[in-house]
């Protein structure tokens, strides 16, 4: 069966029956898998629409997997060397409460989906399945900004040809979570044995979640009561030194003690755990369910464990320590965003509306005593 070039051509090899056709002056030869004529006639006719209407996406491009668009990006940030890397790969994968390493919440939706079956009504059910899970829109944001850049790596790269509508969700970046002391100390108690160092830790320092559970003990200096991030680790990319006293100190030494583990469960410890922070020596993955857990038992839930972040910066500056300081331990590089964390609290406001009430009244009593001289 021969058609003009236009309309492409049908042809047998081996028994099978193929098919010819062009677009933007390219050919393309592809399959129908098939020893039927009419096979290859409907298949070429399908391709024939698709280029008419704009809809072509082509046969090596329809095998294309967004998990395969995912591991371009992945390369892209290891070949250019990118400091956000480890941010990338959280983007792929993350690690269970085993320290078993699984998809992450983006790619246990749409890895193996083909990247030209995406489409926005597909996305904007993924957007609400995470709302609904409460994922903070800034997280979600996260997520549809790495997808946005899997899909652009792979037109870059001719894998595929278009991409999905992704959209942006409004952030709202001020947020006033903290911590009372006590509440520290309940949620710490609510906790897992493995976890309660994990909490104090983030309380007294106020690091990031993800910069805690990686810490490594090459890291630390239980001589010098050091524990030091090196620049390029940071979200900042400067490098950061926190000094370790009172109850941190003891944290981390306890720590220190708990390294050796058992490479089988109930024998003696054989092994040593290069993560400060673990779980029967791997590492802390994916915190929320005992994160969850732990907030419920203590009565706090919704708390954050980025509210640490906050309760430490606000904590230190009540303990009269210098601004640029905290902003050293914290490795809060901007003032802008320090100023965001340095939290005023409802107690603060009614602790600032008795001095200013209580000074009120003492001018009103001067000029009282005035007015009867």
């Amino acid at each position: 069966m021969k058609l003009r070039r236009g309309m492409g051509t049908i042809y047998q090899r081996g028994g099978v029956f193929w098919i010819k056709y062009y677009r933007n002056g390219k050919a393309y030869r592809e399959s129908s898998g098939s020893d039927k004529k009419q096979k290859a006639a409907d298949l070429l006719k399908q391709r024939l629409g698709e280029i008419s209407t704009g809809r072509f996406i082509g046969p090596e491009a329809e095998k294309v997997t967004v998990r395969e668009l995912a591991q371009d990006y992945l390369d892209d940030y290891l070949v250019n060397d990118k400091k956000s890397l480890d941010k990338a790969q959280r983007m792929v994968r993350r690690f269970d409460d085993e320290g078993k390493e699984i998809d992450s919440e983006l790619m246990a939706y749409f890895g193996d989906c083909k990247a030209h079956n995406v489409t926005a009504a597909f996305v904007k059910r993924y957007v609400g399945k995470r709302k609904e899970e409460s994922a903070a829109n800034a997280t979600i944001n996260r997520e549809m900004a790495a997808l946005k850049r899997m899909f652009n790596l792979g037109i870059q790269a001719s894998k595929i040809y278009r991409k999905p509508h992704i959209p942006m969700l409004k952030e709202n970046n001020v947020r006033k979570g903290f911590f009372e002391h006590g509440d520290f100390t309940a949620l710490r108690d609510a906790m897992p044995d493995y976890f309660k160092p994990v909490v104090t830790f983030a309380y007294y320092t106020g690091w990031r979640k993800q910069e805690i559970l990686s810490l490594r003990w090459n890291q630390v200096d239980l001589n010098a009561r050091t524990v030091r991030l090196d620049p390029g680790t940071t979200k900042s990319g400067a490098g950061r030194l926190v000094m370790l006293d009172g109850e941190l100190f003891e944290t981390v030494q306890g720590q220190w003690e708990k390294r050796k583990v058992a490479e089988i469960p109930g024998q003696s410890p054989t092994l040593l755990c290069t993560f400060v922070f673990h779980r029967n020596g791997k590492p802390l993955g994916d915190i929320r369910d005992v994160w969850a857990a732990g907030c419920k038992a203590a009565n706090l839930t919704g708390k954050l464990f980025h509210d640490f972040r906050r309760t430490a910066v606000r904590n230190m500056v009540r303990a009269g320590v210098h601004e640029r300081v905290v902003m050293q331990v914290s490795g809060h590089k901007t003032r802008n965003v320090f100023d965001r964390y340095n939290i005023v609290s409802e107690d603060d406001l009614k602790q600032a509306s008795a001095k200013y009430s209580a000074h009120t009244q003492s001018l009103e009593a001067v000029s009282k005593v005035q007015a009867i001289r």
